[in-house]
């Protein structure tokens, strides 16, 4: 019976080639495996979840750096290079567990394990909701591309209003003042002709024709239009130079608003994505509570190794692992005690050499 239990556990069995690839995936130990294939199934199993969120993985920051970058072969090295990250970070998790031990041990074990892993699912999940929606995002996107214009433009009002505020109320100022002188002009013009015509009023003599009274009418209104001639003489200048700043204001803001508007005409980059995405969740029960789903699977498909590893039984594959580790352990310990006695003994020889004969 010892020697069949030798045999048996000394036996080799084949492996072909896509298991072996799986049971690596897994972070199992190969020798250990290769003595144990009734744990085959179950640690292929495992290593298949872990080469897939691998590349569930290298699909997400694909996507994700080209949003950035818009280069495909840099999305693509980076998101390799972010796959193999996550294939070895899911191999290390799984293979820590051991199932030696107490349950209450295995859990607090698996704790730390499976929040790591619950945050690696929603990291993956999230740029692969992005490429689900892509289409919804898209015109969340304009809608809030639009909304920043709008916004913008009501910024620049207020600053071209702050701006050339001062000189627009000069200028109100002197159009007003010539209004002014306009009107005693127009009044003196009035009264003129109604002295010329003979109407009667408490201005005019009541008598037709041109005579001393229309003189003197004659005199304001002259006066009156040299009044207006000069000032609008005075202020001309001034006012070409209010209108001069008034449209330096209006090209300068105009200049900074196209400007900005083709920034906002490229907002699509990740960041922006991710905001849309947030408002179409806010906006629509449904986008909510698919992104819940998503996000949900891979969280589920990055822990499953975690919690099949957890829930198993013992098996022979734990046995032979615990033995090996164990094995070692005692060898370790074996060589340190022989180490320390060995040392211990030159150590006296040396001083029983040093003593006076």
């Amino acid at each position: 019976m010892k020697n069949t239990q030798t045999t048996i556990y000394h036996t080799n069995h084949r492996i072909n080639w896509f298991q072996k690839f799986l049971l690596i995936c897994s972070g199992g130990n190969i020798h250990i495996l290769r003595k144990t294939p009734s744990e085959w199934n179950k640690f292929a199993g495992i290593g298949g979840i872990v080469l897939f969120t691998a590349v569930f993985a290298t699909l997400s920051a694909y996507y994700a750096m080209y949003t950035i970058f818009d280069d495909i072969w840099a999305s693509f090295g980076f998101g390799i290079l972010w796959g193999l990250m996550i294939f070895n970070l899911d191999r290390y998790i799984v293979s820590s567990i051991k199932k030696t031990g107490t349950w209450w041990n295995q859990i607090l074990m698996s704790i730390p394990r499976l929040i790591l892993a619950t945050f690696l699912g929603i990291i993956i999940s999230k740029p692969l909701e992005l490429k689900i929606f892509e289409k919804e995002v898209n015109k969340q996107l304009n809608t809030i591309i639009q909304r920043n214009k709008t916004e913008l433009q009501k910024q620049l009002n207020g600053r071209i209003l702050q701006q050339s505020g001062p000189f627009e109320t000069e200028k109100e100022q002197i159009a007003l003042k010539t209004a002014q002188y306009q009107k005693s002009y127009d009044s003196a013009a009035v009264e003129l002709e109604k002295e010329i015509l003979g109407k009667q009023s408490t201005l005019t003599s009541g008598k037709v024709g041109f005579g001393s009274n229309a003189k003197r009418k004659q005199e304001l209104k002259e006066q009156r239009r040299q009044d207006l001639e000069n000032y609008q003489k005075q202020v001309a200048q001034r006012l070409e130079y209010l209108d001069k700043e008034i449209s330096k204001v209006y090209t300068n803001l105009e200049t900074e608003r196209k400007s900005t508007e083709t920034f906002e005409d490229k907002f699509n980059g990740f960041a922006a994505r991710l905001q849309a995405l947030d408002e179409l969740g806010k906006n629509s029960a449904i986008i909510a509570t698919a992104a819940v789903f998503i996000m949900g699977l891979f969280i589920c498909l990055e822990i499953s190794p975690v919690l099949v590893k957890l829930i198993s039984s013992v098996g022979p594959y734990d046995y032979l692992l615990e033995k090996t580790e164990n094995d070692f352990r005692l060898y370790s310990k074996e060589k340190i005690e022989k180490g320390n006695a060995s040392t211990d003994f030159r150590i006296d020889d040396f001083k029983d050499h040093l003593k006076p004969q």
